[in-house]
């Protein structure tokens, strides 16, 4: 038996090395193998599906406009969702929550808002760092891994930085920091995004009305018209002030019609409960559905220092259902 084996192991032995001879030999005549860049690895260790960046092109400006709403607690609650489209008539195609400065991104949270129907409209409030520090770097390993995340969540996410920037009411605001620092900080973190491939951000830039500071002026806390994509007003009817859309919002679209022609959304609105409320809803729609250059508005529908919801009388409702149904109002944001 041995050497029967042996008789029969010399010949292979002989053909595999013959074959592994003849093989070495095409290898070194083949073409070098193609070079990678090392940002193209980059892309590819950043996304082992080879996934193509989603295109936000079709949200930037549809045809229709969006009808937005924030809510209390946690954006993957559909419940919410589901009771503000039976009391309105119609299913909110954007939702704006509130996310602080440190906290990770949640893009699970946000696919799930996503598959629901809603482009997620992120507010991220820097509670913890000044504009100056994140503007220097001090941040950037956090922005990096958040704009990781959003690059590999590859859904459209709008993204507000520092809204109500001129109003003083926050630290990040006018009262606590310069309009200097807060352009720079804003540029930083989109520059950063930019560098890790995160590119399925709308950027939304969001000042108060100009009405409670007229002093203020916002063109310098503007980073640039290539720094953001939709200019986010945020302005409410209460009991007391201005009265009308017109006299609401008009004073601060037209400052910003100065520097910027990037096209508006009433990125944080409701109107106070009272007499008014079912005339001022109608004011309102009827100011976003008069401007070409309006994208649409959010509604914050809760209870919060005053009652902001839609159904805080039966004439409220009554009101914004019958506003909302206009056809001007609402899109599928997966096929816009």
């Amino acid at each position: 038996m041995t050497r029967t084996h042996r008789r029969t192991t010399r010949p292979r032995l002989l053909l595999l090395t013959l074959v592994g001879s003849l093989l070495a030999t095409l290898g070194a005549c083949a073409p070098p193998a193609p070079q990678v860049s090392s940002a193209a690895a980059k892309a590819q260790v950043a996304s082992p599906s080879a996934e193509a960046p989603y295109d936000i092109r079709p949200l930037l400006r549809p045809d229709r406009k969006y009808l937005g709403v924030a809510f209390n607690g946690s954006p993957r609650a559909t419940a919410p969702v589901t009771a503000f489209t039976e009391k309105a008539g119609k299913r909110p195609d954007l939702r704006e929550y509130y996310a602080k400065w440190g906290d990770p991104f949640q893009a699970d949270v946000n696919r799930a808002v996503w598959d629901d129907g809603q482009l997620p409209f992120l507010v991220w409030e820097p509670f913890s760092h000044t504009a100056a520090q994140i503007a220097d770097g001090e941040q950037d390993t956090y922005i990096r891994e958040f704009a990781d995340a959003v690059r590999d969540y590859n859904r459209p996410l709008a993204l507000s930085f520092g809204h109500e920037m001129n109003g003083g009411w926050y630290p990040w605001g006018s009262k606590k920091t310069g309009a200097a620092d807060f352009a720079r900080a804003w540029r930083h973190i989109h520059d950063l995004f930019t560098d890790e491939g995160a590119a399925d951000v709308i950027w939304v830039w969001s000042p108060n009305v100009i009405n409670p500071v007229p002093d203020v002026r916002l063109k310098p806390y503007y980073p640039g018209d290539a720094y953001v994509d939709w200019i986010g007003v945020v302005g409410y009817y209460a009991l007391s002030g201005p009265t009308t859309f017109d006299t609401l919002f008009g004073p601060t679209l037209t400052e910003i019609r100065r520097f910027s022609r990037k096209p508006f959304l009433i990125a944080e609105t409701g109107v106070q409960a009272g007499e008014r409320k079912p005339a001022q809803i109608a004011d309102l729609f009827a100011g976003v559905r008069a401007r070409a250059d309006m994208l649409g508005l959010v509604w914050f529908n809760l209870k919060k220092e005053a009652d902001w919801r839609i159904d805080s009388g039966p004439l409220s409702l009554a009101a914004f259902k019958k506003a909302a149904a206009d056809d001007s109002f609402g899109i599928d944001v997966r096929k816009p």
